[in-house]
């Protein structure tokens, strides 16, 4: 392989966007360049709880100023922080997210602060007081560990604690593995920065609760567990969301701290892992109870830092064989989705800019030192700069596929994927200090591996008897070079067709005498009496329902072979798959790209489409063209303003009327395209779920402009867009189009990489009409759902209508994986 040659300084230019738009609130709003406040903005649910009114991204971010160089930057932050910053406000908050981002954040500032002031130049002034406030935090989260079990509660008032009403918490009964095993870093650090040993006790009580209710014949943890009686609520197990940093945490507390307990049960955990739910380079969720059975039949992102932690278990092959999937994966899509089916399509479309790849990237460069891993790290950038640039900041994809944004930039992206960007690219004189003095916690704080020599006394370790041979191929350390500099390229090169090629697998044995092939989901009718029978043999009942619907369980040990229950398996998870594909293919999200000054195409708003007029997933350019407002707003009577419609794109308001009325009305005022826009008030795409726009019960076919839809959120990023700049030219189109290809070859705007030139001011897009070229990767006709957790129950489940005589129809009610989705969306599971 050639030696590439990629620029290794990282601009931090963004860093300091929050601060210019959104302090002091937690997070930036990159496209409506405002702060988030809590309670000020539509609720997102559980992702909220990461928010506590107290500068989430200042503080989440203290150590990554220190790391790229900018001490004085740091040092005036740092000010800020103990300044402005309250830790007693009335608000219920993750303690999860609240523990690894903010008291992380605190006691990563500290440990730089104290590094800094070793140094003699910088933060003389300093006397702990980060410190101080990382103690007071961690005394407002001890409540939540108030429970018979030593699991905290999910969440905790900070100021009220968990007791008594005006708490609005303490009623909850589960929590997630992650949540509640992702504490002895930070808890263990602020024990030993301030010799209390009682953070420390409480965090290694959680961890041995946690511990003695793994599944003693699997050695493998659920995703959810109940808090008081610990018993498994859910009971799938993998390496991704709801147990991710759990089996982190266990490998870096032995790092971190020295306590040898802590690797042997990693390494327990990590054996049984490989041997149940790494499929390389898969990584399947499997149920605790019956391993050799598959949980789900897709991937979520969070399981790519795995490859990471791999590197520092020392076991490298796995590594660099699931992240050349990953990579696969996220060049095919731009993104790695929030979840992506074992044939590598998206199953959530959502990116939420999460940094587990680059991390993973970062390790796997630092073990072989295979220049291979800084060309995966410039296709990131590349893509963040492409896809995700908007002019406050980056904003979250909504959709892969479409390129879409949301208006969300977590803590995280400036806390982990900037960090482990600059360190992958960096060379040994652009870092300030060695990182391997450092542990890096799950959200990338850093803390002082020099912690293990302040041990305390008081807490009391385990007495259980260490197995020497569970300590073999560990190698804690990121300095580890090959010798053979083909061996990581003769790892990957079998994979690297494997996603376009969706991994072709041999034919499983088949007992002798069966005589019939398994039932394909698609085939199956429920009022044929010969399938009714394959399904029993398969161990799949049928149970009918009330309204009407049937449903479909799986019990394997009801099958008459172990060959049919695992075609049984295979035949559930081909019809909650063909139900899955059926829905997103009812639902394709289309795309309104702004690409007049000053966005040049860097904001791309998630548009529903209509049920009649132009096709845009069949138009090779979609349609461009400035954005004008009808006049009436309503379009439900003849357009008066048709001579500045003419030619244009029509912003009409919904209501008062059907939609393909309003479409008749701009298109005979001769507009080229129409943008109808929610009258519901503070609606959103993030908030509702997306809908095609019905005709009016009569033939439509004389519509032939493209009518798209938007929630009041986004259309209104739309109508400011218009106020402040007159003149707001947008492209329709099935997917966000590549930038590049919009500006034919001129410079882009907001690089991530110094040196590059961004675009001047008063740079003109594209002439109009021009031909676009497409994406790199083609977008899929799949869309956004909202999901049922059909992992809830130990057997797989489906329903189905059993008047219907089609999969089509069978599958119409179907909805799958809702409670997972949410899970999903709780940040840094």
């Amino acid at each position: 392989m050639e030696q590439i040659q990629i620029e290794n300084r990282v601009s931090i230019v963004c860093l300091c966007i929050p601060q210019d738009h959104a302090y002091p609130a937690d997070e930036l709003m990159p496209l409506t360049c405002r702060g988030r406040v809590r309670g000020l903005e539509p609720s997102r649910g559980d992702i909220d709880d990461a928010l506590g009114k107290f500068s989430l991204t200042l503080i989440d971010t203290l150590d990554t100023l220190v790391l790229l160089n900018k001490t004085t930057e740091f040092e005036a932050a740092v000010r800020r922080v103990l300044s402005d910053v309250r830790l007693d406000n009335d608000i219920v908050v993750s303690v999860f997210e609240t523990n690894i981002r903010v008291l992380g954040g605190l006691l990563g500032g500290h440990s730089m602060a104290m590094m800094l002031k070793e140094g003699g130049q910088h933060m003389q002034w300093y006397q702990d007081e980060l410190l101080h406030m990382a103690k007071d935090l961690g005394v407002r989260l001890l409540p939540a560990f108030n429970t018979s079990s030593g699991l905290p509660y999910p969440r905790v008032n900070l100021k009220y604690g968990v007791r008594g009403p005006e708490t609005r918490t303490g009623t909850e009964t589960d929590t997630c593995t992650a949540c509640a095993g992702t504490i002895i870093l930070e808890f263990a650090a602020l024990s030993r920065f301030t010799g209390d040993p009682v953070f420390e006790a409480h965090a290694r009580r959680a961890l041995d609760f946690l511990w003695e209710k793994r599944q003693r014949n699997s050695n493998l943890v659920g995703t959810t567990i109940n808090i008081h009686s610990g018993e498994w609520v859910r009971r799938d197990s993998g390496v991704g969301a709801g147990i991710d940093s759990y089996y982190e945490y266990l490998l870096k507390a032995y790092i971190l701290l020295g306590d040898d307990l802590f690797l042997q049960r990693f390494n327990i955990h990590y054996a049984s892992i490989m041997k149940y739910i790494s499929q390389p380079p898969l990584l399947l969720d499997v149920h605790i109870h019956k391993p050799l059975l598959p949980a789900r039949t897709w991937m979520d992102s969070l399981l790519a830092f795995f490859p990471g932690l791999q590197v520092l278990k020392g076991d490298i092959r796995p590594a660099i064989e699931t992240h050349e999937m990953l990579y696969q994966v996220t060049k095919k899509h731009n993104f790695l989705p929030e979840a992506f089916t074992t044939d590598f399509r998206v199953h959530w479309a959502q990116h939420p800019l999460r940094p587990e790849f680059a991390e993973s990237t970062y390790f796997l460069y630092k073990a072989t030192g295979d220049p291979y891993y800084l060309e995966a790290g410039r296709t990131i950038l590349d893509n963040l700069n492409r896809f995700a640039r908007v002019p406050c900041g980056f904003a979250a994809m909504k959709d892969v596929r479409t390129g879409s944004h949301e208006d969300r930039m977590d803590s995280f992206f400036l806390a982990e994927m900037f960090k482990y960007l600059f360190l992958l690219f960096a060379e040994a004189d652009d870092l300030p200090f060695d990182v391997e003095d450092y542990v890096f916690t799950t959200e990338a704080h850093l803390l002082p591996l020099s912690l293990s020599t302040n041990g305390n006394d008081e807490v009391l370790l385990s007495e259980e008897e260490l197995d020497d041979s569970n300590f073999d191929w560990t190698c804690p350390n990121t300095r580890l070079l090959f010798p053979d500099p083909a061996f990581p390229r003769n790892l990957r090169e079998p994979i690297r067709s494997a996603v376009d090629k969706s991994c072709p697998r041999p034919a499983p044995y088949r007992e002798p005498g069966m005589g019939r092939p398994p039932l394909r989901a698609q085939d199956f009718m429920a009022n044929n009496p010969e399938h009714l029978e394959l399904l029993r043999r398969m161990g799949v009942s049928l149970i009918h329902l009330k309204d009407g619907r049937v449903q479909l369980v799986q019990h394997a040990t009801q099958a008459v072979s172990a060959v049919a229950a695992e075609d049984g398996v295979r035949f559930m998870q081909e019809m909650m798959e063909l139900s899955s594909q059926q829905q997103k293919e009812q639902l394709p999200p289309r795309a309104i790209q702004i690409v007049s000054h000053p966005f040049f195409g860097r904001v791309v708003l998630t548009a529903g489409p209509a049920q009649f007029g132009t096709d845009l997933s069949k138009s090779s350019t979609g349609v461009r063209g400035f954005v004008t407002v009808a006049e009436p707003y309503s379009g439900c009577t003849e357009i008066t303003n048709a001579e500045y419609i003419q030619g244009h794109i029509a912003l009409l308001q919904r209501g008062q009327c059907m939609f393909a009325e309003k479409a008749r009305h701009i298109q005979k005022a001769g507009a080229i395209g129409g943008i109808v826009i929610d009258d519901n008030e503070g609606s959103s795409s993030d908030t509702a779920p997306l809908f095609q726009m019905a005709g009016d019960g009569r033939n439509t076919d004389d519509v032939t402009l493209p009518l798209l839809f938007l929630f009041h959120k986004e259309g209104n990023i739309l109508l400011e867009a218009l106020k402040e700049y007159r003149e707001v030219e947008v492209l329709l189109s099935d997917k966000a189009r590549d930038r590049a290809a919009i500006f034919k070859g001129k410079p882009l705007p907001g690089s991530l990489i110094e040196g590059s030139n961004p675009v001047d001011e008063d740079t003109s897009p594209a002439e109009e009409g021009s031909p676009l070229k497409e994406d790199v990767s083609p977008a899929e006709s799949e869309a956004l759902k909202e999901d049922r957790d059909s992992e809830k129950r130990e057997e797989p489940e489906a329903d189905i209508d059993s008047s219907s005589q089609s999969v089509d129809e069978l599958l119409a009610d179907w909805r799958e994986d809702l409670e997972a989705f949410q899970q999903m969306e709780k940040d840094e599971l």
